[in-house]
């Protein structure tokens, strides 16, 4: 099979590359930046470029795109062009390629406003059925490709999956409070219990998704850690996180005690991978037992894959306020 990967040049799109090299697919790689993982250097805005690269393809994995840390130095018509027009691009040559499966890659931040419960309500339950509330132009472009990859399958039979992945960047965080409230390795490891994935869970559930697209059809999945959470501990959550945690994950309490680092008081969501187990036959490695375990054995917390394709940045400037200024 011959596979197309856009954005091969990025975090994702990398793992994505190493992996099926060392498989029995061929692979071809795209983006804008050249690098040892992409083989076709250009925009996927452009639809002659993008028509060429398409030549021979079965099967796309899309995983380029303008990210929530372009939203201060991108224009909304730079993600309106990229996000949507080159999506667009890709699905309309695919399915004049006779491509028999396509995967995208999005984000559970198209959720965006229904992720933020009052502050007396329990926390969200996140499930695919939870209806998206984009809170900036990288949540309603990545809403808007989502939809015209559903359309795609509708109108043409092009089977699509959708994968809302959470966080898997190893940057520090977009937050400027969270980095100053907690250690890196603090936040990521908390994150764990609700919104954060491991890059090669990641790159699994691609792989997964383009076998399974064609007996699919169209859907949509999130992709996040296995939270040890249920839904009857959402109220409790909000109140005492570290109560609630320590009843699933009793370990973390030591651990986390003989390196200074914190618990989050409280957690106002839980991103629920059930669908994308069942139906995608997704078996993610990492969870937070999972980290803790690789705290204590000193064993660490990242994949061999997340620690090869290491920190790739999103912008090649550096800035005042941190890593990336977020609008």
């Amino acid at each position: 099979m011959q596979i197309l990967i856009t954005g091969s040049s990025g975090h994702l799109g990398e793992a994505l590359v190493r992996t099926l090299r060392s498989g029995a697919h061929r692979v071809a790689g795209l983006d804008r930046t050249p690098s040892a993982f992409t083989t076709h250097v250009g925009s996927i805005v452009d639809r002659a470029f993008v028509r060429r690269c398409m030549t021979g393809v079965d099967a796309v994995i899309h995983a380029a795109t303008l990210h929530k840390p372009h939203v201060a130095t991108h224009t909304r018509q730079d993600f309106v062009d990229v996000n949507v027009t080159g999506t667009l691009n890709l699905l309309e040559e695919a399915v004049a390629a006779g491509v028999s499966s396509f995967v995208f890659t999005s984000t559970t931040s198209t959720f965006g406003r229904a992720l933020m419960p009052p502050p007396d309500a329990p926390a969200v339950w996140v499930t695919e059925d939870l209806r998206p509330v984009p809170k900036n132009i990288y949540g309603v472009t990545k809403v808007a490709a989502e939809d015209l990859c559903e359309l795609h399958h509708r109108l043409h039979g092009l089977a699509c999956v959708v994968l809302r992945t959470s966080r898997f960047f190893p940057e520090p965080d977009d937050n400027l409070a969270v980095r100053g409230a907690y250690d890196d390795a603090n936040a990521k490891a908390n994150e764990f219990l609700y919104r954060r994935v491991e890059l090669q869970d990641v790159v699994d559930a691609h792989l997964l998704a383009i076998e399974k697209a064609p007996s699919i059809g169209f859907a949509r999945y999130i992709v996040s850690a296995t939270s040890p959470f249920r839904a009857d501990d959402l109220i409790d959550l909000r109140r005492d996180a570290p109560s609630v945690v320590a009843r699933y994950v009793p370990a973390y309490v030591e651990e986390y005690a003989r390196r200074g680092w914190k618990m989050l008081p409280s957690i106002e969501r839980v991103y629920v991978n059930e669908r994308a187990r069942r139906e995608l036959g997704w078996r993610p490695r990492y969870d937070f037992q999972r980290i803790v375990d690789g705290l204590s054995t000193g064993e660490g917390t990242r994949s061999a894959l997340a620690q090869a394709v290491g920190s790739k940045g999103y912008h090649d400037t550096a800035f005042d306020d941190g890593p990336y200024p977020v609008s």
